[in-house]
């Protein structure tokens, strides 16, 4: 295994409680899985800034940022039935991780956290 990249991000909820009020923001930035699973959340502030916080960690470790052909859609933040979260495996990030790494097999590594005032996201990119 090999480190491909790292990336870390740290939003401040309100910030999030103020933005998913805006219907373009939430169609703009969320996939349809993580708004279908958003519905069962009673904290949605919460669970979207966690989300947000994921991509912008990806994006980072990825080493592009959000920009060019990766856009905060094409990166989904799903929980296993444990609750662990994890990135979603799209065909467009399994595209995106073979043109820039040359690479087919590798592990998206995540871990979430959050506080009443701030969420946060750790991503490691690993090649198998």
């Amino acid at each position: 295994m090999k480190i491909l990249g790292i990336g870390v991000d740290i939003v401040k909820n309100k910030r999030i409680q103020t933005l998913i009020r805006n219907r373009n923001f939430i169609k703009r930035t969320f996939g349809t899985k993580e708004l279908k699973f958003s519905k069962e959340k009673i904290n949605k502030t919460n669970y979207f800034a966690k989300r947000f916080a994921a991509k912008e960690a990806f994006s980072k470790s990825f080493g592009t940022g959000i920009r060019g052909n990766l856009s905060f859609k094409d990166i989904e933040i799903l929980n296993n039935k444990m609750g662990k979260p994890f990135f979603y495996k799209s065909k467009k990030i399994d595209r995106l991780m073979k043109k820039k790494f040359k690479i087919k097999k590798y592990d998206l590594l995540l871990s979430l956290s959050d506080e009443k005032d701030h969420s946060i996201a750790f991503s490691i990119l690993i090649k198998k």
